[in-house]
């Protein structure tokens, strides 16, 4: 890890128990050598910004660590001013699927549809 990232505590991000015990599974099915889980931020979506995980190989000087069991989740300075405060969860709704969700997420200005949460979707 460079000197220079900055180590992130629970108070900023937050990655739940069910998350923690998936992104291990995940990472222990990796066969070459990884850093970590970076978590990144793309335009577009309800909240004006869309989420993704993906392993790295690599730490840069701007980058954010949350250390979990077994992984490390690495966050960009750009995309941590968004995640900030947020959960990251893993919920398994049987056969409507898993996945790995963002609670808590802060309404981005300029971005969005103006009707998620409300039933009515983006569209």
């Amino acid at each position: 890890m460079s000197a220079t990232a900055n180590t992130l505590s629970n108070e900023d991000l937050t990655v739940t128990a069910p998350a923690q015990t998936k992104l291990s599974e995940l990472v222990n099915q990796v066969e070459d050598p990884i850093e970590g889980i970076r978590v990144y931020a793309t335009p577009g979506g309800c909240s004006g910004i869309n989420f993704g995980m993906s392993f790295t190989d690599q730490v840069n000087e701007n980058d954010n660590i949350l250390e979990c069991e077994g992984f490390k989740v690495i966050v960009d300075v750009g995309t941590m001013q968004y995640l900030r405060g947020v959960e990251i969860d893993f919920v398994d709704r049987g056969e409507e699927g898993a996945s790995f969700v963002f609670n808590n997420l802060q309404p981005v200005s300029g971005g969005g549809c103006g009707t998620c949460g409300s039933g009515g979707g983006c569209g």
